[in-house]
């Protein structure tokens, strides 16, 4: 039988509000397989960005493992978590996390740099990127001089740019109009097809959720699988 591309075990988070500690989730288990696209819902405050954290390696759980492809996510150093997710995990904010002082292609560019994988090829392919995603007449352009869609465009391409296993997407179409937001939304099922990528993604649109694999819901700490 073959490993899980995400593991989770025995998940436990809780945080601490004034003099009380809210659980986020007890005792969590979910498999991932490699490839996939997986929705997930809940409503807010029932920890689906927490989980997203805790798959980037942004924040540690209180008590059981996350392995994504092997790597024991939750034994490894900060430092060491900090350079997985920097090869390994690409992210779609839902406000952009766009840097306003870089031009279009610099921000393209900055993963590639952090990896030190800005090869004159890896420059072409990622240009050839910004082509597909329709910025390349952009590439000079400051994020504040471009639409909101073209905004979520470039930060889709960012998190791609460097080849990532794992895209973790965090409401990508929740700022957009509807005919924005499917396209947005076909381009990146395009490129996730393309290169193969596992997506989770947190949303709160049954039409996103009608295009994933699986859909999960988050509810009081638990887990359950609904059809898409």
């Amino acid at each position: 039988m073959t490993d899980p591309f995400i593991a989770i075990r025995g998940l436990h988070k809780r945080y601490a509000e004034g003099d009380e500690l809210r659980t986020i989730f007890a005792d969590l288990n979910l498999d991932i397989a490699r490839g996939s696209f997986v929705a997930l819902l809940g409503q807010s405050g029932s920890g689906k960005s927490t989980l997203l954290n805790l798959l980037g390696g942004i924040d540690l759980p209180d008590a059981g493992y996350i392995r994504i492809d092997g790597q024991p996510l939750t034994e490894l150093s900060e430092t060491a978590r900090t350079h997985f997710r920097r090869r390994q995990i690409g992210f779609v904010f839902q406000f952009f996390n766009l840097i306003p002082t870089l031009t279009v292609v610099e921000n393209l560019l900055l993963p590639l740099e952090l990896n030190g994988l800005a090869t004159v090829a890896q420059r072409d392919q990622a240009l050839a990127l910004l082509d597909q995603v329709g910025l390349g007449q952009r590439r000079d352009s400051f994020p504040e001089r471009l639409s909101g869609g073209e905004q979520q465009r470039l930060a889709i391409a960012r998190a791609l740019v460097h080849g990532p296993a794992l895209l973790l997407a965090d409401e990508p179409t929740g700022n957009l109009d509807a005919a924005t937001g499917a396209h947005i939304l076909e381009l990146l099922l395009s490129l996730h097809r393309r290169a193969g990528t596992t997506i989770v993604m947190v949303t709160h649109s049954r039409d996103v959720a009608a295009r994933a694999d699986r859909v999960l819901v988050l509810d009081a700490g638990h887990m359950r699988e609904i059809a898409p």
